[in-house]
């Protein structure tokens, strides 16, 4: 299964987003966190601007919605351009519903668990989903802490998805670096998202292979 880096334009300079997006077009993905100040403590951007990245980006857009109703907006951010969209469990009334209404444009469909949230919650959407996303801070604002103690959910994930035979992409989202990376993609992530870790140095676009060199170790070292 392949490793996908997904630098987090949360991290990025806003006021030159355009240009910042150019600099990691070597990565594989780009993680666009939507927040509407209500589900968490923090207001990013909304529709009118992920439609707008979607027709500069280089790379696939891979967006992550912290938002609340997101059975009413979820499928709008497919509809504009977004290869991926995930959704929160915990803000969803009809987690089945949304997964379906993303999969219509022919996006890929995710949902999102927040620490403190059970694996459990995600076990049966797992044929309905492409990718699971465990939270490895609490969402909302970037630069935190990566908490370790979230990895055994992966493994789980990674356990039931093949014992259900899917194809389920397994992503951490949260504290990714140098110190954290190994750790991620050895409890079973295949797709890791790094904000301050790509973007606060120099050479974002050297900062995503440094990353994919280090993931790819780690996959190496389990074989």
């Amino acid at each position: 299964m392949s490793l996908r880096i997904a630098p987090s334009i949360l991290s990025a300079d806003f006021a030159n987003l355009e240009r910042d997006i150019a600099r990691v077009a070597d990565a594989d993905v780009l993680h666009v966190d939507v927040m509407d100040g209500h589900f968490v403590p923090n207001l990013t951007l909304g529709l009118p601007v992920v439609k707008r990245i979607a027709q500069v980006s280089p790379l696939p857009l891979d967006v992550h919605l912290m938002i609340e109703d997101p059975d009413r907006w979820a499928p709008r951010y497919a509809e504009v351009g977004a290869t991926s969209v995930t959704f929160h469990h915990e803000a969803a009334a009809n987690p089945v519903a949304i997964a379906r209404a993303i999969r219509s444009y022919d996006a890929r469909a995710a949902v999102a668990l927040k620490p403190a949230t059970p694996v459990e919650a995600a076990l049966d959407l797992l044929t309905e989903v492409d990718m699971v996303l465990i939270m490895t801070v609490e969402p909302g604002f970037g630069g935190q802490e990566f908490m370790a103690d979230m990895l055994p959910k992966v493994t789980r994930l990674k356990e039931a998805a093949a014992e259900a035979g899917v194809d389920v992409w397994l992503q951490v989202d949260g504290g990714i670096g140098d110190a954290t990376i190994s750790a991620a993609v050895q409890a079973g992530a295949d797709t890791l998202v790094a904000g301050s870790a790509i973007f606060d140095h120099a050479d974002p676009a050297a900062r995503v292979r440094e990353l994919r060199s280090r993931a790819t170790q780690a996959r190496a070292a389990m074989s």
